[in-house]
């Protein structure tokens, strides 16, 4: 029996809205980023929040101790029905508050380091080089995602956590059943899954210590009584094995379609590739697969500029619009590879899409990595690359994203 909405939340804007467009928010919350800063909106269940389009004040209210964002809470909003699923409550590294999050974010931080990015970058572009050989051997039409944007995030995440990438197919079919999914049972189901995976495989390396990667080392460090327990552990290894291949494949493949659309940013990025890191935060601020920087729950009364977020009340931070915030980021619809370049630098990369405050995204510095290399070994092999579809053929996703496409045929 669905919640009965009040009276006064009829008339809230209703969250998601869809997108018509690969790289631009849906035209509704254009307009509501208009009117101000902060909005209180309606979701699924009828319960209403507040969604933030002001990027300075989404930096504050994420930034501020007194917004959980541990999602066991009875009052924290589900804003999608798959995230009212119990596998998402809590979720690590996300969805603990201090002083869980710190310890697991301390145990985690040398694996995702800039220093490892680095150290990974020469065998990620054999990857990527050996990715887009057969792709051209099997000739056109290649499959994007398939052949190139999935196994790229796929296999380094795999190495990383010491997970066998001959599951692959697994754990990324249930990956998609889980972030996917159009009700909290169907995330259940496929979270389920993927924890009874991971359960036994960390049992395989209790059994057989000395392994290599992220698991094997926590194995260790696992005790019962103190800051790691095995459930953690399980939570951690489910979190960083979801995060670390979904939400940068669909980047690779939206990024690609992003720069098809744009050629002559594409032109720019070739000419001269300094451009690159500049280009790839753009893409990043541009595309915001996944629409949300944060959800979080305020535990204390909060005023911020004129309005007042009560404790109890959910907020959610909407990367696609504080992306677009004029204040930060002039002419914010346009997409310019040189925005951040040079003596912006620094602006370039105040887009929200990691999030912001302790709970920026751990694995930032991998994500980069990734895709710079991704854009400069395909474009750079295959110059002449095309959509073999039009870009209205590809689907959209409920949800206000393009998170989600699953095929992506290119031809050149």
């Amino acid at each position: 029996m669905s919640t009965p909405i009040p009276a006064e939340d009829e008339r809230l804007f209703a969250y998601p809205q869809d997108r018509s467009c690969p790289w631009q928010p849906s035209s509704g919350y254009r307009e509501l980023g208009e009117k101000g800063p902060l909005h209180r909106v309606r979701l699924w269940d009828g319960k209403s929040i507040w969604m933030v389009t002001g990027h300075a004040q989404a930096r504050r209210l994420l930034a501020d101790p007194r917004m959980s964002a541990d999602r066991s809470r009875d009052d924290f909003p589900a804003v999608l029905p798959r995230l009212d699923a119990p596998i998402f409550k809590p979720i690590a590294i996300i969805g603990f508050d201090p002083p869980v999050h710190d310890v697991h974010r301390r145990l985690l931080a040398p694996d995702f380091s800039l220093k490892q990015a680095r150290a990974l970058r020469g065998s990620v572009e054999e990857l990527a080089g050996r990715l887009v050989e057969g792709m051209l051997r099997k000739g056109p039409p290649a499959e994007l995602i398939e052949d190139y944007a999935l196994p790229i995030p796929s296999m380094v995440i795999s190495e990383l956590l010491g997970v066998p990438y001959d599951d692959h197919a697994f754990f990324e079919a249930m990956t998609v059943g889980l972030l996917q999914a159009k009700s909290a049972a169907d995330a259940e189901a496929a979270g389920q899954a993927l924890w009874d995976y991971l359960d036994e495989l960390i049992t395989a390396k209790e059994r057989e210590p000395g392994g290599t990667g992220v698991l094997s080392r926590l194995v260790g460090e696992v005790d019962e009584d103190g800051d790691l327990t095995r459930e953690d552990l399980v939570r951690i290894a489910l979190a960083l094995l979801i995060g670390g291949h979904d939400t940068t494949s669909q980047m690779i493949a939206l990024g690609v379609v992003t720069l098809l659309e744009h050629p002559d940013q594409l032109a720019a990025l070739r000419s001269d590739p300094g451009v690159l890191p500049a280009a790839v935060d753009e893409l990043l601020r541009m595309v915001s697969v996944t629409d949300v920087s944060g959800v979080r729950v305020a535990t204390e009364d909060i005023e911020i500029d004129g309005y007042v977020v009560r404790a109890g009340e959910g907020v959610l931070v909407s990367s696609s619009m504080t992306n677009r915030d004029p204040a930060v980021f002039p002419d914010p619809y346009r997409f310019d590879v040189h925005r951040g370049g040079g003596r912006n630098a620094a602006s370039g990369r105040h887009h929200l899409t990691f999030g912001f405050g302790i709970h920026q995204c751990l694995g930032q510095n991998l994500a980069r990595m990734e895709l710079e290399v991704a854009f400069s070994v395909l474009f750079d092999r295959i110059p002449d690359l095309r959509l073999a579809v039009p870009l209205d053929g590809l689907p959209t996703r409920s949800g206000g994203t393009m998170q989600g496409v699953h095929t992506l045929p290119v031809e050149w």
